[in-house]
């Protein structure tokens, strides 16, 4: 899992191209990828069959879905850049990547036989160390803190360019 994120921080702070190419992505569409966040409804199943337990399918379902619903009026929050929008957004992307910092951290705290685990919770994890469920945490937690990079480093850009903006129409009318 660290691996594309660390790939991810080398490329935007080392190559000026991978920086730009990345900070070029439709904020809209960087919203509206979280939207698939809602099939974290998944976890909810494999707890009730008994293949996760402890408080990781809760707190990772719950925070997914949260993420995923707020995320459709997000979209037009990133389609407009306004300063309450914009606050709001900053918001609701702290939230999503904190979800999956508190999910995975729960995942390893509460993984059988892990030498960072702290709380027995019996099967605990297990169904997400196999496929395809395996795929959440190497690619899809990965692929979505990277996103969330991404929407912050667009949001922080919007807001430089609105306060320059608003220093020059300042200047002008003075």
């Amino acid at each position: 899992m660290a691996v594309p994120l660390l790939a991810a921080a080398i490329a935007v702070a080392r190559y000026p191209a991978a920086r730009a190419a990345l900070l070029s992505v439709p904020m809209p569409l960087l919203v509206g990828l979280n939207v698939s966040r809602v099939f974290a409804v998944l976890f909810f199943i494999l707890a009730a069959a008994g293949r996760l337990s402890g408080p990781f399918p809760y707190s990772a379902g719950l925070g997914d879905i949260i993420t995923a619903a707020i995320a459709v009026p997000g979209i037009w929050l990133a389609a407009r850049a306004t300063v309450s929008g914009d606050t709001t957004l900053a918001r609701w992307n702290a939230f999503g990547a904190l979800d999956l910092i508190v999910a995975v951290t729960l995942g390893i705290t509460t993984a059988a036989g892990s030498p960072l685990q702290v709380i027995d919770v019996g099967v605990g994890p297990q169904a997400i160390l196999h496929m395809p469920w395996s795929l959440v945490p190497t690619v899809l937690v990965s692929f979505y803190l990277i996103n969330h990079g991404i929407i912050a480093l667009q949001l922080r850009e919007r807001s430089a360019k609105g306060r320059a903006l608003g220093a020059t129409i300042a200047g002008q009318a003075a």
